[in-house]
């Protein structure tokens, strides 16, 4: 059994900068590759640095929403500023996600183990709920001893 919980949260915004995933959204290994290409180019030209100088705290957040019948990844922060050169405001609904927890060594490492254990173990588990769509974001929450830490975060409803 994997390891999740289902937790209440208050809505929240994510302010982002995105692209559009490309590959068809079975194509895990492409989805992969153009996520870590797009963390390397937003970390080597300024724009995470960007994102955390407006942050209200220190989470790091990895988005996927489909927007306009596009697959698009985000990197954000929570903040109540706006940046005009962003590419999305991303509204979370206040309600109930389901919520798995883990560390990796690298933050890609990190979303990608936390994304497949999230839909590909527990949601299938948690007979209780749905995903229906909308934005579903990994956090980084902290580094420590060399690992970084986190949570997925699926908005769910009751079936």
């Amino acid at each position: 059994m994997t390891d999740y919980t289902l937790e209440e949260k208050d809505g929240f915004t994510v302010l982002g900068f995105g692209t559009e995933l490309k590959s068809d959204y079975t194509d895990f290994a492409g989805i992969s590759k153009e996520k870590a290409d797009f963390w390397r180019t937003i970390k080597e030209d300024g724009t995470l640095d960007t994102l955390k100088a407006v942050a209200t705290n220190d989470y790091i957040f990895a988005v996927n929403e489909a927007v306009n019948n596009k697959m698009m990844h985000y990197a954000g922060v929570m903040t109540d500023t706006s940046l005009p050169e962003a590419t999305r405001v991303i509204q979370f609904p206040k309600g109930e996600y389901l919520v798995v927890k883990g560390e990796a060594k690298t933050p890609d490492e990190l979303s990608d183990t936390l994304t497949g254990i999230a839909f590909g173990q527990a949601l299938p588990e948690a007979k209780e709920v749905a995903y229906v769509g909308g934005p579903n974001t990994t956090v980084e929450i902290e580094q420590r001893d060399g690992l970084v830490y986190g949570e997925m975060w699926i908005p769910v409803v009751r079936k």
